[in-house]
């Protein structure tokens, strides 16, 4: 079966029977397209009646709302590795389809250029005769063609056989004598978040937000101070990749919108300020923050904003330790454990034993890990225990040390008193230097002889436990480089329940070394011991299943 990169829905059955039908064509519609589905609504479209149909607009109406509610929710079910973008351009009130200088009942004067060239055109348009078949392909894509710049080789299929048992369900359906509730629009709508990973949550909250604003749409997103409570904050991508992936998104599903992006410092931003706004989008759980928003609009003498409410979406996939709900942070988890960027070249290095970098900071659980991988079979290279070593008396750093910093760093059995030496450098960065420039080499040294040692023993990975593997430039002796990951507080915690020291003093430590952002920007691989035990085992052994590496044969040997 071929498989296209991009594609583009076209719906064309009634709205009241879409609800039943939406997760079949879905599914019907992964196994033709495998990274981008456009979705476009024309509910009542025929293509089997002889003459090409034209685009029209159709008006926004509170069924709509949650038939985008019920495709995305849906979406996430039946095909989670698919992007799904629900068009709207086609969707506007009678009187702004006719102001301006759009043309009535003309919603695409001019194709749409989509971000993603649609390569196949797919629809549930139900086929009554099978001789009929040819000239509604060629119908479907002679529409889809006026509405959008597609691929000049772009084809067209047919769902209609894989939704013929939904028939008998929906004829007992009847469509609401009643007129359709008009959905209420407005000027400008305002939505905040941090719109990490784009998510079908997200995507719900962007297409209805779009759907009820008329003129401008504003989105507030977090920036770094918003994050500092994000679970796996340092996961979060970056705010430059999450306005470029929102404008995208918006720009495809309702270019006629003026979007602006603007970063989020604190939870109000600029909707308490904007005398223009009408309305805020909100879900069930930031209910309270939109009321807090138009507290904060009275306050500056502003009207309050109508709250439009959307429901959150169920998670169907989550797991204990995760939210119910589809959320980012759940997302993030879902990356502990994986590849997250492909190693470097290590073609200066031998390809076995394969050599594993593991740091993090202080507290976050980096020994305990490696200790997993030991058990799994792995050698377990401890740069601390090195670290000592190459103070022992006779040693080369030994005497370096010595001459550096002063004899009087001598216990009274010749060895170096580290507590007197660590007060020597501490706070003084130039002091410090001095020490590493002579520890860390020799420290080197050692891991290498050890990787020897373990590639004549046989032995496939090694695993190299070191908190200063990024500091001390170590990574030029490793295939991939790991980093653990845990929240501040939490560290500080396990630092004066370890050490019996004050949390002064533990973030003191912390903030001497290298951030935990700052050490994921260098990693292949991330984990994290914020949970139970077995949630790290879990993370532990993903990591050592990784098909995708360079090494996999080494690694299937530990496991």
């Amino acid at each position: 079966m071929t498989m296209f990169s991009t594609g583009i829905l076209v719906l064309t059955s009634p709205l009241h029977t879409l609800p039943l039908r939406i997760a079949p064509v879905l599914s019907s519609a992964a196994q033709l397209v495998e990274r981008t589905l456009y979705v476009h609504l024309h509910p009542g479209l025929n293509l089997g009646s002889g003459s090409q149909p034209r685009p029209v607009f159709i008006p926004p109406v509170v069924d709509l709302s949650a038939l985008i509610t019920r495709l995305y929710s849906n979406a996430a079910d039946v095909c989670g590795h698919l992007d799904v973008r629900v068009l709207l351009t086609n969707v506007r009130t009678q009187s702004a389809a006719c102001s301006g200088t759009t043309i009535p009942n003309c919603p695409f004067p001019t194709p749409q250029s989509l971000s993603h060239s649609p390569e196949v055109v797919l629809t549930d348009f139900p086929l009554q005769d099978p001789g009929q078949s040819h000239q509604v392909t060629q119908c479907l894509q002679r529409y889809t063609g006026h509405c959008y710049v597609c691929s000049p080789s772009l084809q067209s299929v047919l769902l209609h056989p894989q939704l013929m048992r939904l028939q008998e369900k929906e004829e007992g359906l009847k469509e609401s004598e009643d007129k359709a509730e008009p959905l209420e629009t407005y000027s400008d709508v305002v939505v905040g978040g941090t719109f990490d990973r784009l998510h079908g949550a997200h995507k719900t909250l962007l297409n209805i937000s779009c759907l009820l604003a008329n003129r401008r749409f504003l989105i507030g997103v977090c920036d770094q101070a918003m994050l500092k409570k994000k679970v796996l904050k340092e996961l979060v991508e970056p705010y430059s990749l999450r306005t470029q992936r929102l404008q995208e998104f918006v720009e495809d599903i309702k270019p006629s919108l003026q979007v602006e992006i603007v970063p989020l410092d604190d939870p109000y931003g600029v909707s308490v300020v904007d005398p223009l706004l009408q309305c805020i989008v909100v879900s069930e759980e930031t209910r309270k923050g939109g009321m807090a928003v138009n507290k904060k609009r009275i306050e500056n003498g502003l009207p309050a904003l109508v709250l439009h409410e959307i429901q959150l979406l169920k998670d169907a996939h989550h797991t204990e330790t995760e939210e119910e709900k589809i959320s980012s942070s759940s997302l993030r988890s879902r990356l502990l454990g994986t590849l997250l960027t492909p190693p470097e070249d290590a073609s200066h290095i031998a390809p076995f034993p394969y050599v594993i970098g593991l740091t993090g900071g202080s507290g976050s659980g980096k020994s305990s890990i490696a200790r997993q991988l030991e058990a799994l079979g792995a050698v377990r290279i401890d740069c601390d225990k090195l670290g000592h070593e190459v103070y022992k008396p006779g040693t080369a750093a030994y005497h370096r040390v010595l001459e550096e910093f002063g004899s009087d760093l001598l216990n009274g059995d010749k060895t170096i008193n580290r507590r007197v030496l660590g007060r020597k450098v501490f706070g003084n960065q130039e002091r410090l230097k001095a020490l590493t420039d002579i520890v860390w080499p020799e420290i080197a040294l050692l891991v290498k002889n050890r990787i020897s040692q373990a590639r004549e023993e046989g032995k496939q990975v090694c695993v190299l436990d070191a908190a200063v593997l990024l500091e001390a430039g170590w990574t030029d002796m490793v295939h991939e480089v790991w980093v653990t990951v845990i929240p501040e507080e939490e560290a500080v915690l396990r630092i004066t329940e370890r050490d019996g020291v004050t949390p002064e003093d533990a973030l003191r430590r912390l903030q001497s070394q290298w951030s935990s952002s700052k050490q994921v920007g260098h990693a292949n691989v991330v984990l994290s011991t914020l949970w139970e035990p077995e949630v790290t085992r879990k993370q532990v052994r993903r990591s050592s299943c990784q098909e995708c590496w360079v090494y996999t044969s080494a690694l299937h040997e530990i496991i």
